[in-house]
């Protein structure tokens, strides 16, 4: 009998005969003239593999990554255990969730080769599962104290604090903590709120916000695959944007067809939920877009029998037409496969021309040849609505075919700064107007 090692191995070298072979190079610079906002979609590309390109990880050295004439940036915290999301407390202290979850079986060869090059582009530290809390005591800009809030976690991601409740959505559970302004450490053991869908967890991640008077919060919780290829009865309680009542841990479905919702924020003038999602892979470099979208109660938006609307994806057998024709497009389109994993709304008072928007992670792109991504974006809101293309707000992750780190959380400080959780350099950065 052939062992699966031997069978991986040889579909690899067919692919390699066919002329599909995935490319091993360093990152090239963004490609100008992204579709952003409200594309024009080009048509479906198809192929054995994606093209697939990771920039060498490199260390920071000297270096720091740009911002903005006006602004300034500086790592607050570094060594962290894979930063992920972090939550600006009310007395300024910060806390970082740190974690890697995951572990989905690989269903194909090509999912094999694909996780070889997603590896190449992320740290080689294990995940932290916990919460380390920074606090600058002084106010002077450097975060001298530090400790692990809570430990022995599942893979923390989601953060959210209601009154004295501080809430954590792990891989498997939303959980709450007792908390008390100015505590360093966690008193009690977490008490589990609600069960969140954790069977193969191919997206793991479990994004998380909560309404203005904290009755409801929502986890946003990814699909089970790219398009249902592991049949769609894995896919129950996948792909939504859950509700939950934070008092007795009901919870229903929000809105569906979100492939991996990896961020949620409260837009602070309309209270309207909000959401960046990753689409769906292997349609070409340019398809699908990312998006950063309102999230509707009771909207579908399409995965994974459509896109963008009712774009069909004809992969998907069999079909929806009714889903299809249900499929809510989203509001305003990122870069495909830049991977938006953090979003945060700016607060009054913050500094111009970034006074009312939204700050959006980018986490970078793996399968395509000119990779995306890798910043952190500004997206101009008028009105409570995206109203022009985005401003690159922190770049330089990425220089000479290096990659030093990849942002994922974003946090906006009431102070007028902007946190950024960088788990490929395992760094906390944070960015202020330079006064």
């Amino acid at each position: 009998m052939t062992s699966p090692g031997l069978r991986i191995a040889a579909a690899f070298a067919a692919v390699v005969m066919l002329g599909a072979t995935p490319t091993f190079a360093v990152a090239a610079a963004e490609p100008s003239g992204a579709p952003y906002g409200s594309p024009d979609l080009p048509p479906p590309q198809r192929g054995l593999l994606p093209t697939m390109r990771i920039a060498e990880p490199a260390g920071w050295g000297d270096r720091r990554p740009s911002v903005p004439p006006g602004w300034t940036i500086r790592a607050i915290a570094t060594d962290l255990r894979v930063p992920r999301q972090t939550l600006v407390l009310p007395n300024g202290d910060i806390l970082v969730a740190e974690g890697k979850g995951g572990g989905a079986p690989v269903l194909r060869p090509k999912d094999y080769i694909a996780g070889i090059f997603k590896s190449k582009g992320t740290t080689s530290v294990k995940g932290g599962n916990q919460l380390t809390l920074l606090r600058d005591a002084d106010g002077d800009g450097n975060y001298e104290g530090r400790w692990v809030f809570a430990a022995n976690l599942n893979a923390p991601y989601g953060l959210a604090l209601v009154g004295n409740q501080l809430y954590v959505a792990n891989q498997d559970a939303l959980v709450r903590f007792d908390y008390v302004v100015g505590q360093t450490r966690a008193t009690a053991a977490p008490v589990t709120v609600a069960s969140l869908p954790s069977a193969i967890n191919h997206h793991w991640t479990k994004s998380l916000a909560a309404d203005a008077d904290g009755r409801f919060l929502y986890v946003g919780i990814g699909s089970n695959s790219n398009i249902g290829e592991r049949g769609m009865a894995v896919e129950e309680n996948r792909a939504v944007v859950w509700q939950v009542d934070a008092s007795s841990g009901a919870t229903r479905p929000f809105a569906t067809g979100l492939r991996n919702p990896t961020a949620l924020a409260f837009e602070p003038a309309s209270r309207q939920l909000w959401a960046v999602v990753n689409e769906r892979d292997e349609l070409g470099p340019d398809l699908v877009p990312d998006y950063l979208t309102s999230v509707r109660d009771g909207a579908f938006y399409g995965w994974p029998y459509a896109y963008w609307g009712p774009n069909v994806d004809r992969r998907v057998q069999p079909q929806n037409d009714k889903q299809v024709q249900a499929a809510v497009r989203p509001d305003f389109a990122l870069q495909s496969h830049s991977a938006p994993l953090g979003l945060a709304f700016v607060q009054p008072g913050f500094a111009a021309p970034f006074a009312e928007g939204a700050f959006v992670g980018l986490h970078g792109s793996w399968n395509r040849d000119a990779p995306v991504g890798y910043k952190v974006i500004f997206v101009p809101f008028a009105n409570s609505r995206p109203s022009g293309p985005p401003v690159d707000f922190v770049t330089g992750f990425q220089v000479d075919g290096k990659t030093m780190g990849r942002p994922v959380g974003v946090t906006v400080d009431p102070k007028g700064a902007l946190i950024v959780a960088d788990d490929l350099s395992n760094t906390v950065w944070r960015v202020t107007p330079t006064r």
